[in-house]
Formats: C-alpha cells, structure tokens, sequence
C-alpha cells in the first residue's frame, strides 16, 4: 500500500514547467533506447564530458552550434545522463537511461515542436517552447518577445540545466540572436559550450531519420567560460558567444 502510495505521489508530482516528472523520465527513456544503437556506435566521438562533473545542479546554460532539429538535444540527453551516472565519453550501456536526470530543459521554437505528434512528446522530454521573435512558419517576421518566454528560461535555470542554440537555426552562415546574451546577462549562469560536428551528415536536419550510419560525428564539452562575460552589455556577450560557437 506505501509502495503505491509513494508510487503515485510521484507519478503526479510536476516540475516548474508543469510536465510530469514521471512522464517526462519515461519519455526519456523510450526516446533514450530507441536512439542508442546510433550513438553507442564506434563512429560517435565524445570528447571533455568529465567537463560536466563539477557543474552546480542549476543555474547552467548550455551553449552550442546547431545541426539537426532532434538528434543534437537527443545526443546530449545521452551524453549528460551517462556522464553524471560516471561515465566518461562513453554512452556504450544504457543504464543510465533508467533513472536519467529530470532537471534538464532545452530551448526549442513552438512552431518545431508542435508539428506532430512526435515532435509534441519529444518536447516532453524537457523542452522550453518559446515564441520565435525573427521567423514564423518559414517567413521573416518582426513581432515582441513573448513576455512568458524569458520567465520560463528563468525558471529552468533555477530548477537545473539549460540547453540552448544562440543561433536559432541549423543555418551556421546566420548571425548569434541577441536572446542568448540577454539570458546570460539577466541570469548569469555557468556557461558551457558544447561543440558539434557531422550531425548533419549522420542524421537528418528536419525530422528523425538516420541518413548515413558509416560517417562519423561528434560532442565536444568545454571547459566552463569564466571571466566577467555576464557583466558585459548586451552586443558584447553576443560577440562572444559568435566566437564561443
């Protein structure tokens, strides 16, 4: 009776985002081994992961390049849960999947997520849907930040990890956005570089299909950027993050 009891207290318990905890690890899990034969594969370089072992529980933002909508977020779920579980680079046993960390959001735009089914229980998973201020459904547009969005980062970064793009799409030749440098600056959070490279040949850019299971890719975590980048102005943290990415 204590065991169900217990059982779904926290099957109903909620995180700052209002998602499930239990629901949001199950998500995780399903997405988790259904995606770890591609990146326990011997073409898969990690590369600084015990960079991850000394960050505080919250207030981290991740920062990275852009390549794939889904599997740059899915390869860092393996990533960070194998190596808080003590793991350095190697994700090769999926334990970690059974009890993977709940704290860990990323930023995606409401128009990504909410295409499909798929798309909407990936966001599940953790994703912090924000209202693109610059582009909408393909068009270049002009609108004001939507007001709850920066609250909800807010929120993330006190409940735990944060992952975000400065860029705001997988197009590498289009500028950092300025949304980054404000979190950072309202925040000032442990920043963390994350570098990717050959997603976008391995996987494809929009949707879930692995295209090419004999090129290789990569996850490189950085060492935390420290300095006083969170007291610099707005144009000045974005600059650094151009070279940060």
């Amino acid at each position: 009776m204590f065991l169900y009891l217990s059982h779904n207290f926290y099957s109903l318990k909620k995180n700052i985002l209002g998602q499930s905890i239990f629901l949001k690890r199950i998500i995780i899990a399903v997405v988790g081994f259904i995606t770890h034969k591609s990146f326990r594969s011997k073409n898969f370089k990690i590369i600084g992961s015990q960079n991850l072992n000394d960050l505080p529980d919250n207030n981290v933002l991740f920062v990275s390049n852009h390549q794939t909508y889904f599997y740059d977020v899915i390869g860092m779920l393996h990533v960070f849960n194998s190596s808080v579980k003590g793991k350095i680079d190697s994700v090769k046993r999926p334990n970690y999947l059974y009890n993977p960390k709940t704290n860990l959001y990323f930023i995606a735009a409401v128009e990504t997520m909410k295409n499909s089914l798929i798309t909407k229980v990936l966001a599940y998973a953790g994703a912090i849907l924000i209202q693109r201020s610059w582009r909408d459904s393909g068009e270049h547009i002009n609108r004001e930040v939507r007001s709850q969005d920066p609250s909800n980062i807010n929120l993330a970064l006190e409940d735990g990890w944060v992952i975000t793009f400065p860029r705001g799409t997988t197009d590498k030749t289009k500028p950092v956005r300025k949304g980054t440098a404000h979190i950072i600056k309202n925040s000032s959070p442990t920043i963390v570089p994350v570098k990717l490279s050959g997603f976008s040949d391995v996987f494809q850019r929009n949707g879930l299909k692995v295209l090419n299971k004999k090129k290789s890719f990569s996850m490189e975590i950085c060492e935390p950027v420290y300095g006083d980048i969170c007291n610099k102005s707005i144009d000045e943290i974005t600059l650094e993050l151009e070279k940060i990415i």
